[in-house]
């Protein structure tokens, strides 16, 4: 049901700058005639953005129309500890392509945290707060909101930069848990709104923090990015 939302809030998204990406390849893509010119009008392929400390894959899947206004991100797992959004993302890497939006989902920005069930990533570093978005030194290594040694200092954070750079998402959601809320304290108000009343989730405002992954995305594309918190426990897919 969640994946299947995300799929129809491409459509809410607020049309920003269109026009081809630099560097993108038109392959494993579906070709239509249109007025004697061939048109690559979907595709679904596997992108790998960087790897990890540890050298595990950051790998995204794009899938949908290329060329299309509406850009959306999803990310199913920042903080290793909160793996929920994992199934909804890989569901809808693997499910319909929209014809109507250039889709990007990256099951997991920290593998490694996911792999060992942490919430930061190998170096011990909350990825949430180690985005240049109003970086400040947080805690001590050790500590669970440690922000790193300064913005960018992991390759996650550094993979999702040039994600989102490249990209430029006119929507883009972040899964995190276990709040069960969706967080209107910035983003797409109205895909905001929607997205809660569609899937069940109360909608509230929470505390924006120093060197979010949103906020600093907010700064690139303004008004694109939200978190939403899934419940506590797993999340299967449908």
């Amino acid at each position: 049901m969640i994946a299947l939302v995300l799929v129809s809030a491409a459509g809410c998204g607020v049309v920003g700058e269109a026009g081809r990406l630099p560097g993108r390849h038109e392959t494993h893509g579906e070709k239509a005639a249109a007025g004697g010119a061939s048109a690559v009008v979907s595709l679904r392929r596997a992108v790998l953005l960087g790897r990890s400390d540890q050298g595990r894959p950051i790998s995204a899947v794009e899938l949908g129309n290329p060329r299309a206004a509406r850009r959306v991100l999803v990310v199913g797992c920042v903080h290793g500890d909160e793996p929920a959004g994992v199934p909804v993302a890989e569901e809808l890497a693997d499910g319909p392509s929209p014809a109507d939006a250039d889709l990007w989902v990256v099951p997991s920005l920290n593998p490694d945290g996911l792999a060992a069930g942490t919430r930061g990533n190998a170096h011990g570093v909350d990825l949430n707060r180690n985005f240049p978005g109003g970086w400040r030194w947080i805690d001590e290594p050790g500590s669970i909101h440690y922000s790193g040694a300064g913005p960018l200092s992991e390759p996650e954070s550094v993979s999702a930069t040039r994600l989102i750079r490249r990209v430029r998402p006119t929507v883009a959601i972040w899964f995190h848990q276990h709040m069960a809320v969706v967080d209107v304290s910035e983003g797409p108000k109205r895909v905001e709104q929607a997205f809660a009343g569609d899937v069940g989730l109360p909608s509230r405002a929470l505390t924006d923090y120093p060197g979010s992954v949103t906020g600093w995305e907010n700064t690139v594309v303004r008004d694109s990015a939200f978190v939403v918190e899934l419940p506590r426990g797993a999340t299967c897919r449908t």
